[in-house]
């Protein structure tokens, strides 16, 4: 099959980034990033454009670090706790998900994506619990929340009766 060499003038996920030099098939060339715009060939005759696009996709690249690295110690910083109703013996109602966590997090003045939250599975116990929120390719951090019963768990107050007789 044959190839095309192409400068990528946009990220293109799972190819690459702003300024990259790709070989991919001819036909996804020609059908789809040169007639969008998300590409073009590789000649003599661009390669002034080949450097003044890769400086401005490291300019870029080193600005969205940057605030990647101010985000993470905002996150550093929060503590979120989660009050939920529970029922018989701490049970709770429903879960917490990860756009749950994200509206939390949002109140506080940080706006995240929920392909950023790596929280699979929704959590359904009370307690402390760890994701792993991806800021940047080279920025993540394990954020700690806490879910916490809203009403008295009926088995606490059967141990509160007992201290006193």
């Amino acid at each position: 099959m044959a190839n095309a060499e192409l400068l990528l003038l946009e990220p293109i996920e799972d190819l690459g980034n702003e300024g990259d030099t790709v070989s991919v098939a001819a036909g996804y060339a020609r059908n789809y990033l040169l007639p969008r715009g998300k590409a073009i060939p590789v000649t003599r005759a661009n390669r002034k454009q080949i450097e003044s696009l890769r400086t401005r996709s490291e300019k870029r690249r080193a600005s969205e670090l940057e605030a990647a690295e101010a985000i993470k110690g905002r996150l550093e910083g929060m503590s979120i706790v989660f009050a939920v109703k529970t029922g018989p013996g701490g049970k709770m109602f429903g879960a917490i998900t990860a756009q749950d966590l994200i509206d939390r997090i949002g109140e506080e003045g940080v706006n995240l994506e929920k392909k950023q939250v790596s929280l699979y599975n929704p959590v359904k116990s009370l307690g402390k619990h760890t994701t792993r929120i991806r800021l940047h390719p080279e920025v993540t951090i394990d954020f700690d929340f806490e879910v916490v019963s809203e009403n008295p768990i009926e088995e606490e107050d059967e141990e509160a009766g007992t201290q006193g007789a």
